[in-house]
C-alpha cells in the first residue's frame, strides 16, 4: 500500500509517495522548479491563483510517477498539507471567483484590528485564541465590502487545502483546525464562531461541513483518477495546514514539543494542552492535528514573514551564478557579526510578532571599503536567526521554554550559519529529522486510513543530527545590537502612526 502527501507551499507544490509499511519515501517531485509567482496589485498585497495551484499539483504528481519508482495505482490514499491562511472563494459550480488572498497579505490588518476591538478583546482572546488580526476572516471581511458583486457570487469560502481536495474529489469539507486558523472557529462553544458572524454578516453556509481532520474528506473523481493515473475512489484521509503538518512529521504532538521551519517564512510551533492566548496576539493558537472536544491540543505558532524570502531576495540581487550552498559557504567565510552589518528581515507584508506592523526590511552600518557578498549574505542570514530568537523570547514569555527544537535539515537549516546562529542565541538543542511537508502529508494520510494510529505513526523515528547550543556573551552581544536597532524602528511606526495600508 502506497501513500501520496501533497504539499501546496507559497513557492512550489511538493509531492511525495509513501511505502505505508516502511514509511520509506519511494519518490518526490517538485513544481515547478523557478518559485512560484507571488502577485502584489498594490503594496502589502499578495495573491496567487488558486487553479494555478490546482495545475501545480498536477504536473507535481504526474512528475513524481514519471520516475517510474512505483505503480501509481497502488496509491491507496492522499493527504493534503497547505499553505496557511488563504482565502478561496468559489461560486454554486466551484469555479474560482478570484486570486486567494494569501497568508502574507497585509491589507485586511485594519479590519481585523478593529474587529478586535468592537467584539471585544477579552472575548476574542477567550472564545477565538486569537485577535481576528489579518487572518482569513478579516480578508473574506474585506472581499465583502470592496467587492460585493463578487462576495455575492459567492457560495464555497475555503482554506487552501479545502480547495485541493475539493478538486480532486469534487467535494467539499472542512476542519476545526482549518477554522481555528482562519479565526472563524469558537473554542468555548465548539462552534462557527457566531461573534465573527454576526459582526461580519458571514452566512454559515459559505462554510463546507465539518470533518475530523483524520477522517475521509471525499475520494478522487473519476476524471481527476484517469487524468493523474490513480485509482478511482481513493480517498483524500488528511487535511492540515503546513505548520501543523510539518510538526505532526517531527512528531510533534504532546504537551511542550516543538517543531520549527524556516522556509519562505519561518514558524516555532509548540503544543499547549491550554486553550491560551498571548495577551498582545504576537503569537497565535490553533487547533493542532490531534485536538479534539476532550483532548486540548493547541498549537502556538510563532510566524516570521520575512525568512528564506530575504535569503532569496540576496541571492538573486547578488546573480544568478549563485547558488544556496554558495551563499552558505560566502556567509560562512566571514566572522560572526559581519563586521558591524546588521540586517532586519521585516520585508514581507506586516509582522504578527511585531503587532501587525510594516517596518520593511533594512541593512544598517553599511560600509563600502569593508562590506562584500560574504558580509551582506551573513547580516541576513543572522538577522533572520535573531528574528526567530526574538519571537521564542515572546513564546517564553506565554510559557512555552523548549530545550530542543526539532526541525528539518531543509531550506535555511541547510545553512550552518543560521543553524548555529539561532542556536547560540537562544540556547536551544536543534534536533534534525528526514522528511519534509509533503512526507508529513503521506503519513497523516496512513493515520487518516487507519494504517497507524498517531500513537505509533512515528515511533522507531530517531534524529539525523543534532546542533548544540554554543552560547557564550559574544552571541548575546550580538543579538542585543541587533534588537536595539529592531526596537529603534518600532518606535519610529509608533511615533509616525501605523504604517500599514489601509483599504477597508
Amino acid at each position: 500500500m502506497l501513500l501520496l502527501g501533497i504539499d501546496l507551499g507559497t513557492s512550489s507544490v511538493k509531492v511525495s509517495v509513501v511505502d505505508a509499511q516502511t514509511q520509506a519515501i519511494l519518490a518526490s517531485a517538485q513544481y515547478p522548479e523557478t518559485e512560484a509567482e507571488i502577485i502584489a496589485l498594490q503594496p502589502g498585497w499578495a495573491e496567487q491563483s488558486p487553479d494555478q495551484w490546482w495545475e501545480m499539483v498536477k504536473q507535481a504528481v504526474l512528475k513524481c510517477h514519471a520516475a517510474g519508482d512505483y505503480d501509481s495505482h497502488d496509491i491507496r490514499a492522499i493527504g493534503i498539507a497547505y499553505q496557511m491562511h488563504g482565502l478561496v472563494l468559489a461560486d454554486r459550480e466551484q469555479h474560482v471567483l478570484r486570486n486567494s488572498i494569501i497568508w502574507c497579505d497585509s491589507r485586511a490588518v485594519e479590519t481585523g484590528n478593529r474587529a478586535f476591538e468592537e467584539i471585544g478583546e477579552e472575548q476574542c482572546l477567550n472564545h477565538l485564541l486569537n485577535s481576528p488580526g489579518n487572518f482569513t476572516a478579516a480578508k473574506l471581511a474585506w472581499v465583502k465590502h470592496e467587492e460585493p458583486a463578487l462576495y455575492a457570487r459567492a457560495r464555497h469560502a475555503m482554506l487552501p487545502g479545502d480547495f485541493i481536495a475539493m478538486k480532486l474529489t469534487g467535494q467539499l469539507t472542512t476542519t476545526v483546525s482549518a477554522l481555528s486558523e482562519g479565526i472563524f472557529w469558537d473554542f468555548r462553544q465548539q462552534e462557527l464562531s457566531q461573534d465573527i458572524l454576526a459582526y461580519f454578516g458571514f452566512n454559515p453556509e459559505l462554510f463546507p461541513p465539518l470533518s475530523p481532520v483524520f477522517s475521509v474528506h471525499g475520494t478522487v473523481s473519476d476524471k481527476v483518477a484517469q487524468r493523474l493515473s490513480l485509482r478511482q475512489g481513493i480517498p483524500v484521509t488528511y487535511k492540515a495546514g503546513d505548520q501543523p503538518n510539518n510538526a505532526l512529521a517531527l512528531n510533534v504532538f504532546e504537551p511542550g514539543e516543538v517543531a520549527a521551519t524556516a522556509g519562505t517564512s519561518g514558524v516555532i510551533y509548540g503544543i499547549s494542552e491550554k486553550l491560551h492566548a498571548d495577551p498582545l496576539s504576537r503569537i497565535n493558537s490553533f487547533a493542532h492535528v490531534n485536538h479534539t472536544d476532550i483532548h486540548t491540543r493547541i498549537g502556538i505558532l510563532l510566524c516570521i514573514n520575512g525568512t528564506g524570502i530575504f535569503n532569496r531576495w540576496i541571492r538573486d540581487r547578488m546573480g544568478a551564478h549563485y547558488s544556496y550552498a554558495g551563499l552558505n559557504e560566502a556567509a560562512a567565510a566571514v566572522a560572526p557579526g559581519a563586521e558591524g552589518l546588521i540586517a532586519l528581515p521585516f520585508g514581507n507584508g506586516a509582522e504578527r510578532m511585531l503587532g501587525n506592523r510594516i517596518i520593511g526590511a533594512h541593512f544598517h552600518n553599511l560600509d563600502f571599503n569593508i562590506h562584500g557578498t560574504g558580509h551582506l549574505v551573513r547580516a541576513v542570514q543572522e538577522g533572520i536567526a535573531f528574528a526567530m530568537r526574538y519571537g521564542l523570547d515572546i513564546m517564553r514569555e506565554n510559557g512555552m521554554n523548549p530545550s530542543v527544537i526539532r526541525a528539518g535539515r531543509a531550506n535555511m537549516f541547510l545553512s550552518e550559519v543560521f543553524t548555529q546562529t539561532f542556536a547560540n542565541t537562544s540556547n536551544v538543542s536543534i534536533e534534525f529529522y528526514d522528511g519534509d511537508g509533503s512526507y508529513g502529508a503521506a503519513i497523516g494520510a496512513g493515520i487518516g486510513a487507519g494504517v497507524y494510529t498517531v500513537a505509533d505513526a512515528f515511533r522507531n523515528r530517531q534524529p539525523l543530527a543534532v546542533t548544540e547550543p554554543r552560547y557564550s556573551d559574544r552571541w548575546q552581544d550580538l543579538y542585543n545590537q541587533w534588537k536595539a536597532q529592531l526596537e529603534l524602528h518600532l518606535q519610529a511606526v509608533n511615533h509616525e502612526g501605523t504604517l500599514v495600508d489601509q483599504h477597508f
